[in-house]
């Protein structure tokens, strides 16, 4: 990853750098840091990082933060207020209390976190695709999922800032200034809680019958030292919670010298970039998928229906998948074959009944007692189960996954048929990939890993 220039080293009489005034503060606030590790810009995969200055064992504590030193809505100077005021704060994403927080924090001169904050100077850093313009997201990202997520982000962005936040701080103008304080600066402080913030798990309870609504998440919190590790999918380091402190753990050995990797999830490579601006490099991340939208298999199901009476039928089986599956459905592939198998399964299985057989699947309002178990559904929806799968099933995923292909715009749906593959060359091509700037570099990432499973999908399901 192309960085910025290094700061120049500290000499007699010049001013510490961020990185110094950090540690430093993290001393003051009672973070201890193991003396195996060390935080640095250089051998990192990407800006700040954590590596190991001795071997480190698996168990081994290599960080402990107490909660004191965590930034929320709760630990800001201003929670007083943003607890009074909360329920004119309510929003669709739960954020705005902690937002607030880090734009009174981080303009002010006297903030007790400032050296924290100060480590990302006017977050130039943070290259989101909501960063990028709508040509290049629109270029690089199409069929991907991403360009919809980010237009979806920013329109969110705008309004929970012009309908919730912008109103208290007029109210507020003693502690906020909307001059100061703007939808720039608000949208950048998003991608920033989205790429640096931690989310404390919910704990576990005994499960109540009669309680049907489910708990709300835990508000995301800034996590001071724990966000300067990087992420991989075989990471080798985990935060714990306990109730005085954060942890990072090691998971498994770190040999002199590697860098400490935390994990942000399972996640996808796009789902990487959208939330953190960032790929793995193509094939390590174990977690990649690609989503085929559940439109897409509709669409291959009525080509070729001849007569009204099948259209008129396939229309209601569709109304029916429609009602068990959410609103802009997705049908997801990993690496080792279908995660959603069981939205899958309904969707083909009532799509492929008979007249009589729908007819009576209505009459009996679903699926019979000795219907197909969890298990054996996730195994026929796997690599190894998909070429064992009925014709009609196979031809179903078949096509809705060579359609899916048709959407990234270059012809990707021909692979099978000895057509070249554009992006695959792009990737075998060193000198040419080394040519590509960050974006593009990431947006191949994203691109070429949904296609490979695409591809792998087509291939598994040829007749």
């Amino acid at each position: 990853m192309a960085t910025e220039a290094k700061r120049a080293k500290v000499g007699d009489g010049a001013e510490l750098s961020p990185l110094q005034n950090f540690l430093q503060w993290c001393d003051r606030v009672g973070l201890e840091l193991s003396s195996k590790v060390y935080v640095s810009k250089e051998g990192t995969v990407a800006e700040y990082g954590m590596l190991a200055k001795d071997d480190i064992e698996e168990g081994e504590v290599l960080f402990t933060i107490p909660r004191s030193a965590l930034l929320h809505q709760g630990t800001t100077k201003v929670s007083a207020l943003l607890e009074k005021e909360k329920s004119s704060l309510e929003s669709s994403s739960g954020w705005v209390p902690l937002l607030l927080a880090l734009l009174y924090e981080y303009t002010s001169s006297q903030s007790h976190w400032k050296p924290y904050l100060s480590l990302w100077t006017d977050f130039k850093t943070l290259d989101h695709p909501m960063f990028w313009s709508k040509e290049e997201r629109d270029s690089l990202l199409r069929g991907t999922g991403v360009p919809e997520a980010v237009d979806t982000d920013l329109a969110n962005i705008e309004q929970e800032y012009t309908n919730v936040v912008l109103p208290f701080m007029i109210k507020h103008s003693d502690l906020w200034n909307p001059n100061t304080h703007t939808l720039e600066l608000y949208t950048k402080l998003v991608a920033f809680v989205m790429a640096y913030s931690f989310q404390e798990p919910q704990e576990e309870e005994d499960d109540d019958e009669d309680e049907e609504e489910e708990k709300a998440p835990n508000p995301p919190m800034m996590v001071p030292m724990a966000d300067m590790l990087n992420h991989v999918s075989n990471h080798n380091a985990n935060l714990e919670f306990t109730p005085d402190s954060l942890k990072m753990v090691c998971v498994r050995p770190i040999p002199k010298g590697d860098e400490v990797f935390n994990t942000y999830g399972q996640m996808a490579n796009w789902q990487l970039l959208h939330m953190y601006g960032f790929t793995e490099p193509y094939p390590s991340n174990s977690n990649d998928t690609a989503d085929i939208p559940a439109t897409n298999l509709y669409k291959v199901a009525t080509q070729g229906i001849q007569s009204d009476l099948d259209q008129q039928l396939m229309e209601e089986q569709w109304e029916m998948v429609c009602e068990m599956m959410p609103e802009k459905a997705a049908f997801v592939f990993g690496k080792q074959g279908c995660l959603t198998d069981t939205e899958l399964h309904t969707a083909l299985k009532v799509l492929c009944m008979s007249a009589e057989e729908f007819s009576e699947f209505k009459d009996n309002e679903g699926w019979e007692e000795d219907d197909e178990d969890d298990e054996k559904i996730s195994q026929a929806f796997s690599n190894d189960g998909l070429p064992e799968l009925k014709p009609s099933w196979k031809w179903l995923i078949h096509e809705t996954a060579r359609l899916t292909l048709t959407s990234y715009g270059d012809g990707e749906e021909k692979l099978g048929e000895n057509v070249a593959d554009g992006d695959r060359a792009l990737m075998e091509d060193k000198a040419a990939l080394a040519g590509l700037s960050c974006r593009q570099r990431r947006a191949l990432q994203v691109r070429y890993g949904q296609k490979r499973i695409l591809h792998r999908l087509m291939e598994l399901t040829k007749s």
